[in-house]
């Protein structure tokens, strides 16, 4: 997606957000010809279908006015789901005691690939129990990070 139009759409979507008293999580923009528009959306204690349908509602009319997108595109509005991403420090720190999958940029103690339980969260450190060890990683050479399901 273009920084500039990304950007905008952000800005948007976060207005939409903060009036309603929920979260954007990340804004996509995929595909060739007819776009997908993908809003993922959080708040404390999960999301509803109704919570999506009423940003979805709230946000196309604000897209409509401000046509931050050229050509055609479908809005899709979702939850950041059970394995959601770990982008920022934020989502890090509200992960902490649940269970986390990260691939490094490099490798940390000859691997590059960890499954473990966030412990401790600092501006520049995630620290993972993984097999009864515990594995500092630098936030800086986070490439990829989502929490793992777990069925209890």
């Amino acid at each position: 997606m273009n920084e500039n139009i990304k950007k905008k759409v952000l800005q948007l979507a976060t207005q939409v957000a903060d009036e309603q008293g929920i979260e954007v999580v990340d804004v996509e923009l995929f595909g060739k010809g007819k776009l997908l528009l993908r809003v993922v959306i959080d708040k404390e204690g999960g999301v509803t279908l109704g919570d999506c349908e009423s940003f979805s509602r709230s946000f196309e009319a604000i897209l409509d006015v401000e046509d931050p997108i050229p050509g055609s595109y479908t809005l899709e509005v979702s939850s950041p789901g059970l394995d959601r991403p770990l982008k920022e420090i934020k989502d890090f720190e509200k992960s902490t005691g649940k269970l986390a999958r990260i691939v490094t940029t490099e490798k940390i103690e000859n691997q590059n690939f960890f499954i473990g339980r966030i412990i401790e969260v600092s501006k520049v450190l995630i620290r993972l129990l993984v097999h009864e060890r515990e594995v500092p990683i630098p936030f800086e050479k986070i490439a990829k990070a989502r929490l793992e399901v777990e069925l209890k």
